[in-house]
């Protein structure tokens, strides 16, 4: 009688352990598609994830859901990088390369090269260009871009080569 008592006591226990479980912080944090790069880009993108900075724009990092070496986070609202994505359609528009796209631009940022594509609510992203594997850069609107541009170069330049991407 005393085991059967105790199972139901712990019964319960056990269900408010579920709820809490089911409500926990996950929920709060970022998540991003992981891209599914061939082999050879992959490799570049654990190498970049091995050098990426701790901070970005003054946040720590906070990587995404689900985990991934693809994938990288900082703060919240998150700043999110992807590797390994496919070339964005507008790095081949001959209209962005002449000035005439006006949700489209490309640029540099020490040393590295950017196609910035305006993203709906004010949002930017970034995706590099003139790299063997693509990355980018999704920055929320509150977020200061030339910043987590500048913070990201270092590791982007040391990671991934220069070159054009398959």
């Amino acid at each position: 009688m005393n085991s059967l008592r105790h199972r139901l006591i712990g019964l319960p226990a056990l269900a408010l352990l579920l709820i809490t479980v089911g409500c926990s912080s996950a929920d709060d944090g970022a998540s991003a598609a992981v891209p599914r790069p061939g082999a050879r880009a992959a490799a570049l993108c654990r190498t970049l994830d091995g050098v990426l900075p701790a901070t970005v724009d003054d946040e720590s990092r906070e990587d995404p859901e689900p985990a991934s070496q693809l994938t990288a986070g900082w703060g919240n609202p998150a700043i999110i990088l992807r590797c390994g994505v496919p070339r964005p359609p507008k790095m081949v528009d001959p209209s962005v390369s002449q000035g005439l796209d006006p949700d489209a631009v490309a640029g540099g940022v020490d040393g590295v090269d950017w196609l910035m594509e305006k993203a709906d609510g004010g949002a930017y992203r970034f995706t590099t260009a003139s790299r063997l594997a693509y990355v980018e850069v999704t920055v929320p609107a509150d977020r200061d871009r030339s910043a987590v541009l500048i913070d990201l170069a270092p590791a982007v330049k040391k990671a991934i080569p220069e070159g054009i991407a398959d």
